[in-house]
């Protein structure tokens, strides 16, 4: 019996226990702060909920069957709310009203017409929002009255920039200009004088990403990284023009937001591909504690408007996100949801590591582990896992899909591959210009960490992922043909030279900062069709399967088309699942479960066997 084999057993579970798993997504406290709202799945996609703070019961407030309901907020002093909905996941999102009569108001019903929330005001008559109904280029930004649901542009976007914030007293809207993916800029609108201000010139590449205004409206919070390798909190003073250091970590911050009353400072740090948050008293510069929780990271988290509670969701890699309330002053903690489906022993859901290999060059590559119990004498399949982007990063947050695989005896090794966020900026752009290059070279060496393993069958390893991790299979699968014996492709990209000249329109924004990181369509075709797997798709060998929304407005269903086309025309076997109402991820519980249960089958007859 090696080391790490040990007799046990574990009760395998099918794909419906785990998507009969709740999953919860927002959360926002009532004016009142008898209630909060949240979106859950539990009608097989995901609708409004409310739940009450007093005896935890809960209500469905939204009755969708067809397209994904996301709660936004209650409004500020009644049980009205705000959700977001698109349609079969095109994501041409709508911002709607459910008024306290249970009637829901599309508020920004232009056919074509992408809306995003941004903020309430703070004199609490109206709510500031995008929509580019006016250009699908670009986002510009409005005040709505919430009385009337009347509507007015105050800041007309002509040249792609990013909304920040507003100002408490609605004089300023600061904006980011992105150059590329390592390099941005914030600006300053004046509304008062309609004048347009540019706050961090500079050289090279720095990343400026403008935040929250001052309470008083004097000055505005920011995150950079400038002359350092990760994102930390500056202040910058409009009468000096000069910004100091508010908060730095050996990690990203990634958010910040204050209180009601500014009393607290908020912020989120990346740690490890986990979330941490800091609340701060800003009279006793004082961190506040929480209580005692279950291991896990702290997602989206709030504050009430009376500043005595905080609710947000909890979450880890073997437990599903639950959501919590914690009163600051009596310290009482309520949970509020138990997600897990009771059929599931927790006891026997894997617990993921972060773990770290070295690349090829010997730079260390972070990973995170699902290994699953391996009897005496057996030795496992194994998944190398590639997550989306460019840029993206996997946490240790959980995912129905790893263990369900897990509990089924494969072990997933989970890449943030260089190019990845979360580890600095040298790391972020080790990999520009090299996309399925040296990135791809880092799962590779993924492969060799779970060979290494003395449990893994070295022979029976795949290769898995979505989105930029789906052009990633299909890289492997085409340019190292013989390094992983199966791929599964999740709405992957197969030809970059299509894909970056159909970006979204609303994408318009960041269409120069991709082309700098993965290549120009229009002036770097030969480059791109290099690295594209359609055109070489003669060297695939190995069973694929493709999983595709019909509406996917990023990566088009004519990507999955083509290379399944070709791979049939090799005779290479090849499976492919298309769901005819989703987009660029599966929203509805049937075909995840319907999808996720043929790439097992498929893994089983492919990989396992």
């Amino acid at each position: 019996m090696t080391k790490d084999a040990k007799d046990t057993s574990v009760k395998k579970y099918s794909i419906d226990h785990f998507f009969n798993t709740e999953s919860i997504i927002s959360n926002s406290i009532s004016f009142d702060e008898k209630k909060v709202l949240y979106s859950s799945d539990k009608s097989r996609i995901y609708n409004a909920y409310m739940v009450s703070l007093e005896d935890n019961s809960q209500q469905q407030v939204t009755y969708s069957t067809d397209n994904a309901v996301y709660a936004v907020s209650f409004f500020p002093k009644d049980n009205r709310f705000l959700f977001l909905s698109d349609k079969g996941g095109n994501e041409i999102l709508h911002i709607y009203v459910q008024n306290e009569n249970g009637e829901a108001i599309d508020l920004t019903p232009g056919e074509n017409e992408r809306a995003v929330f941004f903020d309430w005001s703070k004199d609490e008559k109206s709510f500031f929002y995008g929509s580019n109904k006016r250009n699908p280029s670009f986002i510009d930004v409005y005040e709505m009255n919430i009385e009337t649901y009347e509507s007015t542009c105050i800041f007309t976007n002509n040249a792609g920039y990013e909304f920040g914030s507003i100002s408490p007293d609605k004089r300023f809207i600061s904006l980011a200009k992105v150059s590329n993916l390592n390099d941005s800029d914030i600006y300053l609108y004046d509304l008062e004088f309609d004048r347009l201000s540019h706050l961090t010139a500079h050289e090279g590449d720095v990343n400026y990403f403008p935040q929250n205004f001052s309470e008083d409206s004097d000055s505005l919070y920011f995150l950079t990284d400038e002359n350092y390798e990760f994102k930390y909190l500056k202040k910058y003073h409009f009468d000096t023009n000069q910004s100091v250091e508010v908060a730095k970590e050996n990690w990203d911050i990634t958010t910040i937001f204050f209180s009601s009353d500014y009393h607290y400072l908020v912020y989120s740090i990346n740690i490890d591909a986990k979330t941490e948050f800091k609340i701060i008293n800003l009279t006793t510069h004082q961190q506040i504690e929480l209580p005692s929780l279950p291991e896990g990271q702290i997602v989206n988290i709030q504050l009430s408007k009376s500043e005595e509670l905080i609710t947000f969701l909890l979450n880890s890699s073997n437990a599903p996100s639950n959501l919590y309330a914690y009163y600051l002053e009596s310290k009482e903690l309520k949970k509020l949801s138990d997600t897990l489906n009771p059929e599931i022993d927790p006891k026997e859901l894997v617990v993921a590591k972060v773990i770290r290999y070295p690349s090829f060059d010997g730079l260390e590559i972070p990973a995170i582990y699902y290994k699953p119990v391996v009897n005496a004498g057996e030795k496992a399949p194994a998944l190398v896992f590639v997550h989306g982007g460019p840029g993206g990063q996997s946490s240790t947050e959980y995912y129905p899909l790893f263990q369900y695989l897990a509990n089924q005896g494969y072990a997933i090794l989970d890449v943030n591959y260089r190019g990845s966020s979360g580890y600095g900026k040298s790391f972020f752009s080790a990999a520009d210009l090299k996309q399925g290059e040296i990135d791809l070279e880092d799962c590779i060496q993924a492969k060799n960490f779970l060979r290494e393993q003395d449990y893994i069958n070295g022979e029976r390893i795949g290769i898995i992922g979505d989105s930029y991790g789906g052009f990633m299979v299909l890289a492997a699968l085409a340019f190292r043909p013989e390094e992983f014996k199966v791929g599964v492709d999740i709405f992957g990209v197969s030809n970059w030279e299509r894909t970056l000249k159909s970006i979204p329109s609303w994408w318009e924004s960041y269409r120069d900062a991709l082309y700098k990181k993965l290549g120009n369509p229009f002036t770097q075709t030969e480059y791109l069709r290099s690295i594209s797997p359609l055109f070489h798709a003669e060297k695939i060998n190995k069973p694929l399967i493709v999983l595709q929304g019909a509406n996917d407005p990023r990566v088009l269903q004519v990507e999955s088309d083509e290379i399944v086309a070709a791979l049939k025309k090799n005779n290479v076997p090849v499976e492919y699942v298309v769901f005819p109402d989703e987009g660029h991820g599966f929203m509805k519980m049937e075909n995840k479960i319907n999808g996720y249960k043929a790439v097992l089958e498929f893994l089983d007859e492919h990989l396992k066997a």
